[in-house]
């Protein structure tokens, strides 16, 4: 035979497709997680809407545990602020959180399951906890105090997060970012920097 031989598949290829496939299944299982809730969303219905095999699902996160936990990690790379003037925490931070939820990604379909699902708010809660938390002791004047401080920071940035983006409330959507800020801002850096009233 005179024809070349195949050409051997290139060394990337495989993971690219991996890739792909699993961000396809996590970005159905957002969806699915944030209409249907937990306890209803099924494999068979993520990987529907993903079109693939269930059994793609199953091979990448082993069951409907595993999917939610990877479809609802999110890291809110959150800036140092030991490197922030103080007296910039609250503009920051409103700014910080304006770019995540307007990324729409992961913490929007959280907050949407986070409304009807335990496992949603327990996950919510983690994630405020190991990354709004820290931010709190770093700048609050006594850290003992982080843990309210970081609570009253999550209610408001929550609240902005679940009038503007989920349930599109239509004085809180037509805002623009710069109003955001100038009304959030001020009261973030007070939850953060003033004195215990």
């Amino acid at each position: 035979m005179t024809g070349k031989a195949p050409a051997a598949p290139s060394a990337d290829a495989s993971p690219r497709r991996s890739d792909t496939t699993r961000a396809c299944i996590l970005a159905a299982a957002r969806e699915r997680f944030a209409a249907d809730g937990y306890e209803r969303a099924t494999i068979r219905a993520i990987a529907r809407d993903a079109r693939i095999d269930p059994s793609m699902v199953m091979r990448y996160y082993g069951n409907k545990e595993g999917l939610f936990a990877a479809a609802t990690s999110a890291d809110l790379r959150m800036p140092d602020f030991t490197r922030v003037p103080r007296e910039d925490v609250g503009r920051v931070l409103v700014t910080h959180f304006l770019d995540m939820w307007e990324d729409g990604g992961v913490l929007t379909a959280l907050l949407r399951v986070a409304l009807t699902n335990q496992p949603g708010a327990e996950r919510m809660r983690t994630i405020f906890e190991e990354q709004l938390l820290p931010v709190a002791r770093a700048v609050c004047p006594d850290p003992a105090e982080a843990p309210t401080r970081a609570g009253l920071c999550a209610a408001q940035v929550l609240g902005l997060a679940l009038t503007r983006y989920v349930l599109r409330f239509p004085p809180s959507v037509a805002l623009t970012r710069e109003e955001v800020t100038r009304w959030l801002a001020p009261t973030l850096q007070r939850y953060l920097t003033a004195e215990r009233p």
